[in-house]
């Protein structure tokens, strides 16, 4: 069922999307880790070829020589097989975990730890066969997998059939001539030479994969209206409350406008988009002025008419109101890289209040 039909129109939030990282539900194919894994696992087969060769018909030889041997229970004939499997088949073993960890850091951009996946879920416990089938077969998705494992077998048949038959008749003369090696590297290069291609082409094939599954992870994550706005809810608050509490905060600044302009010392503007009100206390332990209200646009304007109705000093200076009103909360000191334009303003301040006497 499309995530349109059970109502769910709206595309993932950025929350949704990380809170369902953290799960470990992320974007991922499985198709990236295992072409990954079988190009990389051939290419050390056949950079180790010779190597691997050798330690093969060492074993071969050390059980060969010991075939006479009545007793089967001696301890050197299994760990001689481990030491030696294990000797061939780590390399290969560690380049593959590398290969499959590399696939899927690819796709996850980064590190995910996350134990939701393996959490007790009774509800998996129990056998839903309907929805099984429902899901792997009679779906988009299901056809599509199964479409493309049929094109994966059938790739593999044409590339194999292909390879052998340009190789077939080299193959059949080394071994007609008794040469045992020659045929076994012949028969080794040829089974390489298949799976380096159908490797590559499985990789290709699994980048439009990749985005398949993205878009059906998107899809899953879809989002009903009232879920967006549920979710705006919890991060945000209730849009009315919020609000409110806006409004009660211009409420309140309106009333403490007043009486921080009619005591300031002067008032610092835009001239029009900024203004801040400052005010020096010289019973304060502080030698800078503080900011006791500013705004911008109207309330801008309004502390500017409150100024001149009360007679306070209002100074242009659009650099330095913009960066008082940024930098400075009201009930602040002024930060020590505003004190030289500071002093400058109170001195022109005072130079005029003593022209005026």
């Amino acid at each position: 069922m499309a995530a349109e039909d059970e109502g769910r129109t709206e595309e993932p939030s950025e929350y949704k999307l990380e809170q369902a990282r953290k799960e470990g539900r992320v974007a991922k194919s499985q198709e990236i880790s295992s072409s990954l894994v079988l190009l990389f696992g051939v290419i050390v087969m056949i950079i180790l070829g010779k190597w691997l060769l050798t330690q093969c018909i060492y074993v071969f030889n050390f059980y060969f020589n010991r075939c006479s041997n009545p007793d089967v229970t001696d301890a050197n004939l299994f760990s001689a097989f481990l030491i030696n499997f294990l000797r061939m088949i780590a390399p290969i073993g560690a380049i593959a975990v590398v290969a499959a960890f590399a696939g899927n850091l690819i796709q996850t951009r980064g590190f995910i730890f996350s134990l939701k996946p393996i959490e007790p879920n009774l509800n998996k416990i129990v056998p839903k066969f309907g929805e099984y089938f429902r899901k792997t077969i009679f779906s988009g998705m299901g056809l599509f997998n199964i479409a493309k494992s049929i094109g994966k077998v059938v790739l593999i048949v044409i590339i194999g059939f292909l390879v052998i038959r340009s190789n077939i008749f080299e193959i059949i003369e080394v071994v007609s001539n008794g040469q045992i090696l020659s045929a076994v590297g012949k028969i080794a290069s040829t089974g390489a030479t298949i799976l380096v291609i159908v490797a590559v082409l499985f990789l290709i094939i699994s980048i439009p994969d990749y985005f398949v599954h993205r878009h059906e992870h998107r899809e899953t994550l879809k989002m009903t209206k009232q879920e967006v706005k549920q979710e705006y809810k919890e991060l945000e608050g209730d849009p009315e409350v919020k609000g409110r509490l806006q409004q009660m905060q211009r409420q309140l600044l309106a009333q403490n406008i007043p009486k921080a302009v009619k005591e300031a010392d002067v008032v610092i503007t835009n001239p029009t988009h900024f203004a801040v009100v400052l005010k020096y206390e010289q019973k304060s332990q502080y030698d800078a002025p503080r900011v006791t209200a500013k705004g911008e646009d109207q309330t801008a304007l309004y502390i500017k008419q409150l100024a001149r109705e009360n007679d306070i000093p209002i100074e242009e200076n659009k650099p330095l109101a913009r960066g008082l009103y940024t930098d400075v909360q009201i009930g602040a000191i002024i930060p020590r890289d505003y004190w030289k334009a500071i002093s400058v303003i109170y001195s022109h301040i005072l130079s005029n209040s003593d022209s005026n006497e």
